[in-house]
């Protein structure tokens, strides 16, 4: 398995414990949960199910539909037939009874995959699951129960913050996070895509760190290629992937989709008065309940630009494939099959990649201080911008406010060469610096720092950045 493991390891301790476990693992719809939970126990799981989807078929949203294809999932896992349930309490039951017949004192592993599937309206299912693992499940020290879901607002809500009968039974949590790029690297490397750090670096700009896209890249192909095949083809794979992606997370799909057209119009994100207003909603405990549905399931980051008091939260469209969906697919009629490669020095292709590029930057602070060689300095990191009366303003891409009482303000530049800097440029950086400057403590030094693709080319003016990290040191 390429990267994960931590999660593995985390998950084989469980295993070889001596305690009920109740393991909650989600993540971004795509992400690689069920694979996780499959490849890491593969032949140890006593029972396994995987909840209806409601998006190909209305029918599957209803209690009928999810008890029968349990009651199927039963009878395939060893079960002797029998009445079908009425109820999820009776169902449940069943459950019970055949763990309870197939226990030989080994660890029992019962995998329920996408969760809020089950959940569906009047059903019972949580009172049911309650009393499956309160009354049952954890007394028995060889069980192991995992369940999975791509609707994260609903396992948050219902599973880990439950404030009923299940608060606080939840044993063990994963938050599954998209893919780096070295581990993005490493799958298709694996697959025998070969593709250079530039192309992947552009790779993850489109589609982001998830497994499940980065598998229909094809042996052979250049990544334009790819991505033509995948998105601008007339039976390309993920013509429909957008209205899924909300579709099968979320129950309010329209308003959701609505809220992050929204949040693309503007890079740097918007307040939540800001969005109430623009999109005539009420400030209350509904959008508070749809932000942060989009922000658990990695849609979108809240965050608090340089300058901003603590109230003033902004929400940030972050998801690469909603991004560039939104970008060059969505409304998009006409297109050429071929988009992609005819398109690779088109002025928007060449806009969206500089701010492309800042995103994946963004996902990757870690690796940035690494570089840096401030992975043990605490820091907040944000954008940046300012106007003032005399000048048409300064925009920052990426500054790390550091506890050392350092500031780097960090430029980020996707090139095609190494990056040089003129005398146009080098004016521009020390006005920003001034401006800066009269927007922080005396005590703190600003390093300029030039975050690129291959590198800086060595001039007259390229000593005002005190720092260079490449691509490279992105995928550490």
């Amino acid at each position: 398995m390429i990267g994960r493991q931590k999660e593995q390891k985390d998950l084989i301790r469980l295993y070889n414990g001596n305690t009920a476990e109740f393991v909650a693992v989600y993540g971004r719809r795509r992400v690689g949960k069920t694979y996780l939970i499959q490849e890491t126990f593969r032949d140890r799981i006593a029972f396994k199910h995987a909840g209806l989807s409601p998006v190909e078929n209305a029918e599957h949203s209803t209690l009928p539909a999810q008890l029968e294809q349990f009651y199927y999932s039963l009878l395939k896992q060893g079960m002797k037939e029998k009445r079908r349930p009425k109820s999820w309490l009776e169902a449940f039951y069943m459950l019970e009874t055949l763990l309870e017949e197939k226990d030989d004192g080994s660890r029992q592993v019962v995998f329920l995959d996408e969760l809020p599937w089950m959940d569906t309206p009047k059903s019972g299912f949580i009172t049911a699951l309650e009393g499956f693992w309160n009354n049952w499940g954890c007394a028995r020290s060889n069980l192991m129960l995992i369940v999975c879901g791509s609707a994260s607002s609903w396992i948050l809500d219902k599973l880990i913050d439950n404030h009923g009968g299940l608060y606080g039974r939840i044993t063990y949590q994963i938050k599954l996070q998209p893919f780096t790029l070295r581990e993005c690297e490493a799958l298709l490397e694996s697959a025998d895509v070969k593709l250079s750090r530039y192309d992947i670096t552009q790779s993850y700009m489109i589609v982001g760190g998830i497994p499940y896209y980065l598998r229909y890249y094809l042996p052979g192909n250049s990544l334009a290629q790819n991505i033509d095949r995948m998105f601008f083809e007339k039976q390309a794979p993920l013509k429909n992937e957008y209205e899924l992606l909300f579709s099968s997370i979320f129950g309010n799909p329209d308003t959701m989709k609505s809220l992050v057209e929204f949040l693309y119009t503007r890079n740097a994100g918007y307040t939540r008065k800001e969005i109430a207003e623009k999109l005539g909603m009420s400030s209350g405990g509904v959008l508070t309940n749809n932000l942060n549905a989009l922000i658990s399931s990695d849609f979108v980051v809240p965050y608090v630009p340089f300058g901003y008091s603590k109230r003033e939260v902004h929400y940030k469209l972050v998801d690469p494939f909603c991004l560039f969906w939104l970008h060059f697919v969505k409304n998009k009629h006409g297109l050429s099959e071929d988009f992609w490669q005819q398109g690779q020095t088109m002025p928007a292709v060449v806009a969206w990649r500089g701010l492309a590029f800042e995103q994946v930057c963004f996902s990757h602070i870690r690796q940035i201080k690494k570089g840096l060689g401030i992975e043990g300095v605490q820091s907040r990191e944000s954008a940046w911008s300012k106007r003032d009366d005399n000048a048409d303003g300064a925009q920052i891409d990426l500054l790390i406010e550091r506890n050392d009482n350092v500031l780097n303000a960090c430029e980020i530049k996707f090139y095609g060469d190494d990056f040089r800097v003129d005398k146009d440029y080098h004016r521009i950086l020390l006005r920003r610096q001034d401006m800066l400057r009269k927007e922080i403590s005396p005590k703190i030094s600003i390093h300029h720092t030039l975050i690129t693709t291959f590198g800086l080319a060595y001039n007259e003016y390229s000593s005002i950045f005190s720092k260079v990290l490449t691509m490279d040191d992105l995928f550490v």
